[in-house]
């Protein structure tokens, strides 16, 4: 154990020799390379002032030099960048590793890849056609043990290591020993660590492995799509495909999208109810919305106030803003906007006190029945009628059964319980598993699955017309996870990656209908699998391994 110690010691100190930083030009100590350039830099400027002055006096050309005003311009010249290339690199580095932290940092951190190249600006996704692997050195041990010590905060290896990569990896041995738990199956490479830094997730340790099927082709308005589904439940992307070929083969689905304006609602509190009440008056005034307007839309590019919605509660007041925002799902934008129209606010109502930018009459990520009335997000309508022969080859049912049934079961049944916004078999599958593949935001499907579905026998009872109709279909395009490798790549498939230029919105609002024809094909499916007793059976072929299967049996 003592040899492959003193290997990796040696290994390391030839590979700090092989790659020196720019301060290590000069066999000299950092400070006194400084303190040296710092000198010459201004005993040369003091110098040339001097020069400067007499040739000024005698009547001299400026541009008649000697060869001690030539050396002085060079040495200037050099010792400037220098100071702008050396000094200034120990300047920044001294802001960034605090001076109780500097001495133990600099003998711990990799001399390379920590000083050239920092987390924002590492190489993308796209760069990283090999997932580098890194294996824990001397120092990488010495750094683990202060980080179970509790001496380097594991929130913090980022920004001192300078290698996302590299801190996930410390991160996650530093994990497994103050736990004692081994993480052994949870995969740390293939992810490109820079990508989720700031903006997805804090403190990784590696990343959860969920498979991506693909249902379809989705005959929708004319356009195919191949639908992207994240998920572990056997029959699911089965299940949604059926129902892609049962709406394919009828001549496909429409869809209409009726609504798009992302929420947001803080709450405040006045002295009084009345107090409260005036203001509800002033917010939603017509004559006062112009203004409103410009002082919420100065925020965003893409952000345009729609309406202002007030709901009162004694001395509080609720404000539901609603806006469009572009390819965005929206959530900072609006929240920005709101922030701007409630320091407005402040000085029309200096007695208003903001209690909080969020009172849930939002609402998000709950459910709520505002939501489920007035909608947020994208609302979205989607139908098709799916001929009898259809139903009854490729959906192995009938048109009769699957109307009563969805009226027992989607519309009875969810009243009796008590639904909100749940009247229908399983849109939430769809939409959480379409949410994870494209990168939005996953408890973002509880509203987002608010959805009825509709069924009814059309053209003298040969056919099935049915619907179903979505008010809260938060989506974006762009931001959050939508930017990483695997989410975009599935955006990509259904052709809504990025942001659109031309037309600004029509990516999320296409990915909007997306959802929901594929929550209509889901639907579809699983209603008619219902109906035919084939629920049962299919989720024993499909959502069992062979294992579970054996072990049944015996």
């Amino acid at each position: 154990m003592e040899g492959s110690l003193r290997q990796s010691k040696s290994k390391a100190t030839a590979d700090e020799s092989s790659s020196l930083k720019a301060s290590d030009t000069v066999p000299l100590p950092v400070y006194l390379t400084n303190a040296f350039f710092f000198t010459v830099f201004f005993s040369v400027v003091y110098f040339l002032l001097l020069r400067w002055r007499e040739k000024i006096r005698n009547s001299t050309p400026l541009h008649v030099v000697s060869l001690s005003d030539i050396a002085a311009m060079v040495t200037f010249v050099g010792s400037f960048i220098y100071l702008v290339g050396f000094f200034g690199i120990g300047f920044v580095q001294s802001i960034i590793i605090p001076e109780d932290d500097e001495d133990e940092f600099e003998r711990l951190m990799v001399k390379e890849d920590s000083e050239k190249l920092p987390c924002a600006a590492a190489p993308k996704s796209d760069d990283l056609k090999i997932a580098k692997k890194i294996e824990l050195t001397a120092d990488d041990e010495e750094i683990i043990k202060s980080v179970v010590e509790g001496k380097i905060p594991s929130y913090a290896l980022e920004s001192k290591l300078g290698d996302c990569h590299r801190a996930a990896a410390i991160r996650r041995e530093a994990l497994q020993r103050i736990t004692g738990k081994s993480l052994e199956g949870l995969p740390l490479e293939g992810l490109d660590y820079e990508s989720i830094l700031g903006q997805c997730c804090e403190m990784p340790v590696g990343y959860v492995q969920i498979p991506v099927g693909i249902a379809g082709p989705l005959l929708l308005d004319e356009c195919e799509y191949s639908v992207p589904m994240a998920t572990t439940e056997g029959c699911l992307v089965a299940s949604t495909n059926r129902g892609c070929k049962a709406i394919y083969a009828s001549g496909g689905a429409t869809s209409s999208l009726y609504r798009d304006a992302m929420t947001r609602a803080p709450v405040v509190r006045f002295g009084s109810a009345k107090r409260a009440a005036e203001l509800k008056h002033f917010l939603e005034d017509p004559l006062n919305f112009e203004t409103l307007s410009l002082v919420f839309n100065s925020s965003s590019r893409f952000g345009r106030l729609q309406s202002i919605k007030c709901a009162v509660a004694g001395k509080n007041l609720y404000i539901r803003f609603s806006c469009s925002t572009g390819d965005a799902m929206g959530m900072n934008m609006v929240s920005k906007g709101v922030q701007n129209t409630l320091d407005f606010l402040s000085n029309q109502f200096p007695d208003m006190d903001v209690m909080g930018i969020s009172g849930n009459y939002c609402s998000d990520k709950k459910p709520a029945a505002v939501n489920w009335i007035e909608g947020r997000g994208k609302s979205v309508v989607c139908e098709a009628v799916i001929q009898g022969d259809i139903v009854n080859k490729v959906l192995k049912t009938d048109v009769a059964s699957l109307v009563e049934l969805n009226m027992l079961k989607n519309l009875t049944g969810s009243a009796v319980a008590g639904a909100l916004g749940g009247f229908n078999a399983h849109a939430s599958n769809i939409v959480s598993a379409i949410y994870i593949a494209t990168g939005q935001d996953p408890a973002q499907n509880i509203e987002s699955s608010h959805c009825i579905t509709m069924m009814e026998a059309v053209n003298d009872g040969k056919d099935l017309h049915v619907s179903v109709t979505m008010p809260c279909i938060e989506v974006g395009t762009v931001g959050g996870g939508t930017q990483l490798a695997s989410q975009s790549a599935c955006l990509n498939l259904l052709g809504v990656k990025g942001a659109n230029k031309e037309a600004p919105g029509s990516n999320a609002r296409l990915l909007a209908t997306i959802v929901a024809g594929s929550v209509l094909a889901g639907e579809l499916s699983l209603m008619s699998a219902i109906a035919a007793g084939q629920l049962v059976k299919s989720h024993m072929k499909y959502n069992r391994s062979n294992k579970d299967v054996a072990n049944i049996k015996s």
